[in-house]
């Protein structure tokens, strides 16, 4: 059986975002590397996650080595978004039914989250 973290990395080799909706749990949260309050909820988390799929998946983005337990995982990534190399940190944790419940972002440096909030708000507004 896939893991939640198996569905996550087919959603990212494959840029479609629209398996989400069966990913995230009812009651997931997000944690934004800009916006100081949680997320809470599904719509908003699959929200979210959407826009940073537009905005990140264009080619260029990888992860860079992952530390996983039984129900988490910690993934360095790396992307470059108009010539800014960004490196961040997902952390993501999955409950009994292999759904995301929490997905917390770390992002370096300055500049990059600065641009990566840019074009995060205008997918968002979309």
């Amino acid at each position: 059986m896939a893991t939640a973290l198996d569905s996550w990395h087919d959603i990212i080799r494959n840029g479609d975002a629209s398996a989400l909706d069966t990913l995230i749990a009812d009651d997931a949260v997000f944690h934004s590397p800009v916006v100081h309050t949680p997320q809470v909820g599904k719509a908003i988390v699959v929200k979210y996650l959407t826009a940073a799929a537009n905005v990140l998946l264009d080619g260029s983005f990888k992860y860079l080595r992952e530390m996983v337990d039984e129900r988490q995982a910690m993934l360095e990534f790396q992307v470059t978004l108009d010539d800014i190399v960004i490196n961040g940190v997902d952390h993501i944790r999955w409950n009994d039914n292999n759904q995301i419940i929490e997905f917390k972002v770390w992002v370096r440096p300055l500049k990059g989250m600065q641009k990566l909030h840019q074009a995060m708000a205008e997918q968002l507004q979309t």
